[in-house]
């Protein structure tokens, strides 16, 4: 088994939340900022971090944005959200193997939570990393790192981080371990590419050959 352990970004990759999150911004910036945002433009923040993404169109008000952001996602989250087909096949098929799953995600750990259990997906996982859990985010290795340290394992050739995002497969180089980018990502694939995953992933079961070595 060349992967015995597979960190997942949970937006984008795990569950289907880009409806939900492109809605959001389009919402708080144009009725706060009088902004009209394409969705190809806020794709490209996937990844990052809420309040360093609301500093860009607004560095004053970024507390502000990044609360009624929230507040918008919060009200429409649990009707909006859905798992991407063939995860939940792939993630039963991953544990019962003896691979060790873990979330690494960008967005608050109370609303990662609540994603996993809408879409039944929390068992799956032994631990769940969100942006209050670090003082440094994605693209800076922590969050991989302190997924680990939980895991009680270390950076290795044998350490997996997928996800569908720029920010994703930096923190996982950044650490130290393999990464993976997913096909079913709304981000340019050529920008995706420039971070240098080490493999793509077209479908969630083609996790399988990879980690499994099937």
């Amino acid at each position: 088994m060349p992967f015995s352990v597979v960190l997942f970004d949970l937006d984008g990759t795990v569950i289907n939340t880009n409806d939900l999150i492109v809605a959001s911004f389009q919402h708080v910036l144009k009725e706060n900022l009088g902004l009209d945002v394409p969705a190809a433009t806020i794709h490209r923040h996937f990844g990052e971090p809420l309040p360093r993404t609301m500093g860009r169109y607004h560095p004053e008000r970024a507390e502000e944005l990044t609360n009624l952001y929230r507040v918008y996602n919060l009200a429409n989250h649990d009707a909006l959200v859905k798992e991407f087909e063939g995860v939940r096949d792939t993630l039963e098929a991953l544990r019962a193997a003896g691979v060790r799953l873990g979330i690494v995600t960008s967005k608050r750990r109370d609303l990662a939570l609540r994603g996993l259990r809408v879409t039944n997906l929390a068992p799956f996982f032994e631990t769940v990393v969100g942006m209050d859990d670090t003082e440094k985010h994605k693209p800076e290795p922590e969050p991989v790192l302190l997924a680990l340290e939980r895991l009680g394992r270390v950076p290795g050739p044998d350490v997996l981080m997928v996800g569908d995002s720029t920010f994703d497969i930096l923190c996982g180089r950044n650490a130290g371990v393999k990464t993976a980018a997913v096909g079913w990502t709304v981000i340019d694939r050529l920008e995706l590419a420039g971070a240098g995953p080490d493999a793509w992933v077209e479908r969630p079961q083609e996790l399988l050959s990879l980690v499994l070595d099937k």
